[in-house]
């Protein structure tokens, strides 16, 4: 099985554009589709992240124990998307660095976008 898209619920479309522009190309996405004012579309190198208003009218409310897993390239890529993740209304949950209790080779930092949706940007080692 291979992930095609996930989806994440927001309340304010301008709001978390300006979160998502900045963190997105961090890691290799770009605008793809753009539904303005409902939702927005990013494609990554592999797969697809939307935003969007909930479709049923009422507000998007965060999954408890729901995280987006986003691949990163390098330790760099994660540490560049954690910062503009900060410095755009995104909340820390966790620094960019190694999480061995995840395997020897897992490099990760995780955040919450500006409505509190979990995020983490994930780098995987490569053996020496």
């Amino acid at each position: 099985m291979s992930l095609n898209y996930v989806t994440i619920g927001i309340n304010n479309l301008a709001r978390s554009r300006s979160y998502f522009d900045a963190v997105m190309p961090l890691i290799g996405g770009k605008v793809a589709m753009d539904y303005a004012p409902y939702a927005v579309c990013y494609q990554l190198r592999e797969g697809r992240v939307w935003i969007n208003l909930a479709h049923n009218g009422e507000a998007a409310s965060v999954g408890n124990g729901s995280m987006v897993g986003l691949l990163c390239a390098s330790e760099a890529e994660v540490a560049a998307a954690h910062a503009a993740a900060l410095a755009n209304g995104g909340s820390d949950e966790g620094a960019p660095g190694p999480r061995p209790n995840y395997g020897p080779d897992f490099y990760g930092a995780y955040v919450r976008d500006p409505d509190g949706n979990k995020m983490s940007f994930v780098y995987f080692r490569k053996a020496a």
